[in-house]
């Protein structure tokens, strides 16, 4: 009994909702920055604003991951997380843009995302789940083609309202313009009825079929006796390692407390005028924060509790498989540059290229319009590129083909500050692009036959705290980089994604690719897909 191929329509269906997902979160990702400043906030500020969206990911993606595991009913597995996070997320769209305040504006953000996350998370599983490991590559990267889509469709979005049905583009200070509101109307709606489609023409495999696939993998591989059982992190181990970190997370709150007194202490004389951002406070808090969630561990394990989802969670995040370990240094680097061109994006636009800073202006709300395009011109490209990646992950390694696809997006970055002319900046979109659909697909096709079945949505949602530092490392730690060494000036942003996408390419490299090809068989009719047929 082995896990069948799927065919090109059951792949499209099931990967169909990411089409809504994607133009939700490019939505959120091209216009919340706009938002935030037509609302007051300086462009120091932004990267702390955005905190809110990569917070609620490391939260809220591990814990969807671990329930989804355990659940099966009318709907199945996945698609209830699917429809709820769905519905919610659509509300939030819906509510944005008519924020009065640029703190209810933040807080819309930390709930349109956490609802997001609650579709997205799934999602990933869902592939896992449905396919063998050979068709994960077409898989996931059909999830980036409608990323892609999606991405292209939500950037176009307030151009079309401006340009083809005529709206204005500007409104009075303080205001969201009608351009944004409707956009953001239209992905609400969008998000709803592509979630909608893939619950009604999917169907999953039930937990007693997946457990049967993966004994019968385990077998054809020639590995004797059941899955190895999860190891048990010690007492000892979670104590040790909380406390260390929650050191060093309160040491380092310590230091930026103290650098940012006046006078400052002479023992910190050598930072000279240094000037330590207040954001760096959130770093420490982080660090220290990771240490308590340890020592909470530690002291249910000690006290002899019974296996609990929290216990659960963390003690699979210190027993990941080694490539998921390996992929994690990759995906660190690469959603760091990711998140530095989403928050700095429309502003070094703006500056470097339209000289414009002030976003009341036509000057730059034109300019964001041509960012958001831009947005779309890279995901056109990334739709395109993904569906060459079917082709040639059977050519080349995919490893190699990851790198190669991030030094490409380097190079993309990097143009961006030797390209003066605005309207030029198109061809830097297509490197970025190709880097952007390889971010996608390529890591999560890896990383799925690396996990335990069993497992497949917690360590999927494990796995996005891999996404998540970065970006909450980017949210506290750009700022400071850009006032202290680059005089606050945006467009560097984009050169620090050039270099992380460098790092990310080389710790690609080193990533071990567990490839097989034992599932070709066709099972009985009666091992397809049952779920829960809707």
């Amino acid at each position: 009994m082995r896990k069948p191929a799927m065919n090109f329509a059951q792949i499209w269906n099931m990967s169909f909702g990411f089409l809504g997902i994607q133009i939700g979160f490019d939505l959120q990702n091209g216009n919340v920055s706009r938002i935030f400043q037509t609302l007051g906030a300086d462009v120091n500020s932004l990267a702390i604003l955005w905190i809110a969206a990569p917070m609620t990911g490391l939260l809220v993606q591990p814990i969807i991951g671990h329930f989804s595991d355990k659940t099966w009913g009318p709907l199945g597995r996945r698609r209830p997380y699917f429809l709820v996070g769905a519905l919610l997320a659509s509300l939030a769209l819906f509510i944005m843009p008519n924020s009065p305040s640029l703190w209810m504006a933040a807080g819309m953000l930390w709930i349109m995302d956490a609802s997001l996350n609650i579709t997205m998370e799934p999602f990933r599983a869902f592939v896992g789940d449905n396919l063998p490991n050979r068709q994960r590559t077409m898989g996931y990267a059909m999830q980036s083609f409608f990323i892609g889509l999606g991405a292209v469709i939500a950037g176009v979005l307030p151009i079309f309202f401006t340009k083809i049905v005529g709206l204005s583009n500007t409104a009075p200070p303080g205001e969201i313009p009608i351009t944004v509101q409707l956009a953001f109307y239209v992905g609400g709606a969008a998000l709803l009825a592509a979630v909608f489609w893939t619950v009604v023409t999917s169907k999953e495999y039930s937990p007693d079929d997946l457990a049967r696939f993966a004994a019968a993998r385990r077998k054809a591989l020639g590995l004797d006796g059941d899955a190895p059982v999860t190891k048990q992190r010690a007492a000892g181990a979670f104590f040790s390692g909380g406390l260390i970190w929650l050191v060093v997370g309160l040491a380092f709150g310590a230091f930026v407390h103290f650098a940012r007194a006046e006078p400052r202490p002479e023992f910190l004389s050598f930072l000279g005028t240094l000037d330590i951002a207040k954001d760096l406070y959130v770093l420490a808090g982080l660090i220290a924060v990771f240490g308590i969630i340890q020592l909470i561990a530690g002291v249910m394990r000690q006290g002899g509790s019974k296996e609990n989802g929290y216990l659960e969670v963390v003690n699979d995040l210190f027993d990941m498989p080694t490539t998921m370990r390996q992929l994690a240094v990759v995906q660190f680097f690469a959603w760091f540059a990711m998140f530095a061109m989403w928050i700095y994006g429309t502003p070094a636009v703006a500056e470097y290229h339209y000289a414009a800073t002030d976003p009341t202006t036509v000057e730059y709300q034109d300019a964001a319009d041509w960012w958001a395009l831009l947005g779309s011109i890279r995901n056109g490209m990334a739709a395109a590129a993904a569906l060459g990646f079917i082709w040639l992950a059977t050519k080349m390694d995919r490893r190699r083909l990851h790198a190669m696809n991030l030094l490409i997006g380097a190079v993309g970055f990097v143009s961006m500050m030797l390209i003066r002319d605005g309207s030029m900046l198109w061809v830097s979109m297509i490197g970025v692009g190709i880097a952007w659909a390889s971010i996608v697909s390529l890591p999560y096709a890896i990383l799925a036959g690396s996990v335990p079945p069993a497992k497949m949505g917690v360590y999927m949602g494990i796995f996005n705290i891999f996404i998540v530092v970065p970006q909450l490392v980017a949210a506290t730690l750009l700022g400071f980089l850009l006032t202290t060494f680059f005089d606050g000036k945006p467009i560097w942003a984009l050169m620090i994604s050039a270099g992380s996408f460098t790092l990310a390419a080389i710790a690609t490299l080193f990533v071990k690719d567990v490839i097989d090809d034992v599932a070709d068989a066709e099972p009985a009719p009666e091992h397809r897909p049952q779920g829960a047929a809707p």
